[in-house]
């Protein structure tokens, strides 16, 4: 079988072609431009493939209810021409291929559970701090959705004592996603996170926020493992510091092995390196086709 899988960014798509074992056997990227442009990048990659499925992993939010009769929209971006735009509707008209449809970031969690960092696991979060900051939630064999679908990246946070920031999210402020993304770090600093020293401050605070909400989420939710993946967190220096945070966060109370002695192995960059996203894709369409 041939699965075609979509990593559906709000700066870029990512399409490609996978098998069954999770191969991805070609991959193909364009920038995201308004949605008619980009879909049609989209049909005309895929029009000559022979795809048995396709697995979208979009940014969001979107509607992931199948009974809502705005299934598969896009819902309140600020993206320009993304706001209530039917996504999924649009390339139905296209293909007539059982479709997987879900957050970008539930997507590679489920790829990081099939293949990656957490394969032989029933949990994980996958979180990716990058330009924005979002959460995939895999519990118990599933990915979790409910109300919307999570958005861990827009936790409420305490600030740091020695920063002045006032944190960028239009929504919420200093919310995770306005002290720790990507443009925070360039709006507190005035250069980009790529150009700072190892060894810089940046880095520690950053830690600081980012453990906070690991710890939160291991309290709430309990994952058997958590992998730290977009483009902030190719800062390798920050691991040890963010283990660290958690260990302090949590101080003691979470009785686990993986924690008190093993949180090198339990708080881990992705299995999938940068085709997380992708690799999910291709599972969320494998997963379409067995439901057919």
């Amino acid at each position: 079988m041939r699965i075609g899988a979509i990593e559906a960014g709000g700066t870029k798509f990512v399409c490609g072609i996978g098998i069954e074992d999770g191969t991805i056997l070609e991959r193909v990227s364009f920038p995201t431009e308004r949605p008619e442009a980009t879909l049609a990048n989209v049909v005309n990659y895929f029009e000559d493939k022979g795809v048995d499925a396709i697995g979208i992993g979009s940014f969001g939010p979107i509607d992931i209810d199948p009974a809502s009769p705005t299934y598969g929209y896009v819902t309140t971006t600020p993206k320009p021409g993304w706001g209530n735009y039917p996504f999924l509707p649009e390339l139905k008209k296209a293909f007539d291929v059982p479709f997987g449809w879900d957050t970008d970031v539930n997507a590679a969690a489920l790829g990081e559970a099939t293949w990656g960092a957490a394969a032989g696991l029933d949990s994980c979060l996958y979180y990716t701090i990058g330009t924005g900051v979002g959460v995939g939630v895999y519990a118990e064999g599933k990915l979790v959705h409910g109300l919307v679908h999570p958005e861990g990246g827009h936790v409420l946070t305490r600030r740091h004592p020695e920063d002045a920031y006032e944190g960028f999210c239009p929504y919420h402020g200093d919310c995770l996603e306005g002290m720790a993304a990507g443009p925070a770090l360039e709006g507190r600093w005035k250069v980009k996170g790529s150009e700072l020293g190892v060894d810089h401050p940046a880095w520690g605070i950053e830690a600081f926020y980012i453990g906070q909400a690991v710890a939160n989420a291991v309290l709430l939710m309990s994952p058997k493992r958590v992998i730290l993946g977009g483009g902030v967190m190719h800062q390798l220096q920050l691991f040890p510091l963010i283990r660290a945070e958690v260990r302090k966060n949590l101080n003691g109370y979470v009785n686990a092995k993986a924690v008190l002695d093993d949180i090198d192995a339990y708080i881990v960059p992705p299995g999938l390196g940068d085709n997380a996203g992708l690799s999910g894709s291709l599972a969320l369409g494998l997963r379409a086709l067995g439901a057919k």
